[in-house]
């Protein structure tokens, strides 16, 4: 009698099928193509959560690099959007020497093994080369870009399906001329700006741009571009005031080049402490999304949000912004409702970030004095405990998901 084999199942793993990604050029200007279809970039960048980019309008978002990166590919696909893939290149200010042989190749080893990986992948729309690495001067350092532009002509060869782009600080210096004559494999520049968003199309054909761009980074003022107190703090705007640079940036930068531009990543989804805990977040760090977030869905979908977050037309103390330890300051904000909703109230006094980074590096997030401060509504009173330089926050909600917030700098002397 014969027995009877029994064999085991076998376990058959889904293949991946890449998206195949275009750039096209027509005398209309650039587009991408997606599987044949046209794709405008309607992007973020941050660390939010994505599943509510879908309903808001948005298509996209971007990594800064590609470590350990499946989940939110996987993510993406799972939601239907579309990622930009960083790839981190290394910054001088950091140590790289790109007159280092090994470093660039090592490099360059990270980057092929790390586009081998998820080159596959379906959510994937294109590799972003470095980020900012050029520096703050002008940017023309030719090891670099001839380091970039080697990673780009041997990323094509591993995947031909993607576009590649490298993203820069600006347009000034040298940097578009450089990535323009020392980088023919490059495909897309990606350029991260703030406050001069909305003339971007401009000042870069002025620099000598014809590739495609894409803004990379955009949204309010920098701490860098506005103005400061008499001991040197950056006066942050209201919620309500960036949201309406969000619009400017994206209507001058984006809308005003769709012969160029092949979209944008409003900057920053989520929350995170730089300058403040609340200068580039589009969300606050308990999820409630500001102005920002309504501006920009309605520049992606077209049509505003059932219900808007909080306006607030100014934010401002009596007297002067000096005291003495023991004074009592008084704060009084004016905000509104689109919708009419009851709003509450939360007042905190923090003190001045002390640690401040350069180019986006993380920073410790300032101790709070909730004993300090007693408020009723859209006023408060704050008694300072010590010397130093602080900045009394207003957040304000509609208990729809919507908020905003504001800060007014003081110093304290003893």
């Amino acid at each position: 009698m014969l027995a009877m084999a029994v064999l085991a199942p076998i376990l058959v793993l889904p293949v991946q099928v890449p998206a195949v990604v275009r750039l096209r050029h027509d005398a209309a200007g650039y587009s991408l193509t997606v599987d044949g279809k046209p794709f405008f970039i309607k992007g973020v960048g941050g660390d939010g959560p994505k599943a509510p980019l879908v309903k808001l309008g948005a298509n996209a978002f971007r990594t800064w690099d590609a470590d350990k990166i499946d989940d939110q590919l996987d993510e993406a696909k799972r939601l239907g959007l579309k990622v930009v893939v960083g790839i981190w290149l290394g910054h001088k200010e950091h140590g790289f020497k790109y007159d280092d042989p090994k470093m660039v190749a090592d490099q360059l080893t990270k980057a092929k093994l790390a586009v081998s990986r998820y080159r596959n992948h379906p959510a994937v729309l294109m590799w972003a080369l470095g980020n900012e690495m050029e520096g703050y001067a002008d940017g023309g350092d030719p090891n670099m870009w001839g380091a970039v532009e080697q990673m780009a002509r041997e990323v094509k060869q591993i995947d031909p399906n993607h576009p590649t782009m490298t993203v820069v600080a600006e347009v000034g210096g040298k940097r578009v001329e450089s990535i323009h004559k020392l980088c023919p494999d490059i495909d897309v520049v990606g350029i991260n700006s703030y406050g001069g968003a909305p003339s971007i199309a401009e000042r870069y054909r002025k620099a000598g741009g014809t590739k495609p761009y894409v803004i990379t980074e955009f949204g309010t003022l920098g701490p860098w571009e506005v103005g400061k107190t008499a001991w040197g703090a950056p006066i942050e705007p209201t919620s309500t005031a960036k949201a309406d640079f969000f619009r400017r940036g994206y209507e001058g930068g984006v809308l005003g080049a769709k012969d160029l531009c092949l979209g944008s990543f409003a900057f920053t989804w989520g929350h995170k402490q730089e300058a403040t805990s609340t200068w580039f977040g589009m969300l606050l760090p308990t999820g409630e999304r500001l102005g920002a977030v309504d501006t920009m869905s309605e520049l992606w979908s077209g049509k505003p949000l059932p219900n808007r977050a909080p306006l607030i037309d100014n934010l401002g103390i009596e007297g002067v912004a000096e005291v003495a330890v023991g004074a009592t300051i008084r704060a009084t904000v004016k905000a509104s409702d689109p919708e009419g909703d009851e709003l509450k109230y939360r007042w905190v006094l923090q003190r001045e970030a002390s640690d401040r980074g350069v180019g986006g590096a993380a920073e410790s997030v300032p101790p709070v004095y909730p004993d300090a401060v007693t408020a009723s509504g859209p006023t408060a009173s704050v008694v300072v405990p010590a010397a130093g330089h602080y900045r009394i926050f207003v957040y304000i909600y509609d208990n729809h998901g919507g908020a905003a917030v504001a800060n007014v700098p003081i110093s304290v002397k003893q």
